[in-house]
């Protein structure tokens, strides 16, 4: 199975100690977010990965070498000029998903015990175009779900925005866990150009394909891109 990590943020939320590392490699408990996330994929069924890299990317190509790639098939997707947001960095990856396969798309700053093989099962099941791991957690943006659980909307409570197609069957409000299972199929449809965000392309594709919310509520879960959750994780994992 193929999947993709998402490691070119410049990481502004953990200043300073991204002023001279990457996010990627920032550890937890003494093992860098990378690698744990390398070895969660690894461990789901993943033998060939691709990571998107931006920030400090020499320290993450060298990292990288220096562990054999874990074992594994490791490709780098370097955006040097410009970071390309979330769908167009995806995009950029399109030749490498070329088995026709489901895979999956991981951020590097979440950390979570969620079964991904039960994910896959799920997203097969229901013939997804894109199935989005989600939970039940206060947040500043949600995902808007029909009783289906297929997508539907999208909200940020601070300032308000909303963007939907069908608000009246927005049922259930879901944070997202910034983990993906996508249907290489997605790329058929993909915008034209080369920086976009994916959130606005999920929302105009839900309205004639499947996005299907996974929740996933009884995992742990944290998003260590912020101080205090990587405090928080910091202390999970030295108790493990």
């Amino acid at each position: 199975m193929k999947a993709m990590i998402f490691a070119a943020g410049k990481g502004t939320r953990l200043k300073p100690l991204t002023n001279s590392m990457p996010k990627a490699l920032v550890k937890i408990n003494g093992i860098p977010m990378l690698e744990r996330v390398i070895q969660k994929l690894i461990q789901s069924g993943v033998n060939e990965i691709i990571i998107n890299v931006h920030h400090f990317a020499g320290q993450i190509i060298n990292f990288l070498k220096e562990n054999d790639h874990f074992g594994i098939r490791i490709e780098i997707s370097h955006e040097k000029d410009e970071l390309l947001d979330t769908g167009g960095g995806l995009k950029k990856t399109s030749w490498f998903f070329n088995d026709n396969k489901p895979f999956i798309l991981h951020n590097v700053d979440i950390l979570s015990n969620i079964d991904l093989a039960k994910m896959l099962e799920y997203h097969q099941h229901n013939n997804a175009l894109a199935t989005l791991a989600v939970r039940e957690r206060k947040s500043s943006r949600y995902f808007l779900f029909n009783h289906q659980n297929r997508l539907c909307g999208w909200q940020n409570v601070k300032t308000g925005e909303i963007m939907n197609h069908n608000p009246s069957n927005a049922t259930n409000k879901l944070a997202f866990s910034g983990i993906h299972i996508i249907n290489p199929e997605i790329f058929d449809y993909w915008p034209d150009s080369s920086k976009f965000s994916i959130v606005k392309t999920y929302l105009d594709l839900s309205q004639n394909h499947p996005i299907i919310a996974f929740p996933h509520n009884q995992d742990y879960w944290y998003d260590i891109g912020k101080p205090d959750s990587l405090k928080e994780a910091d202390a999970f994992f030295n108790n493990q």
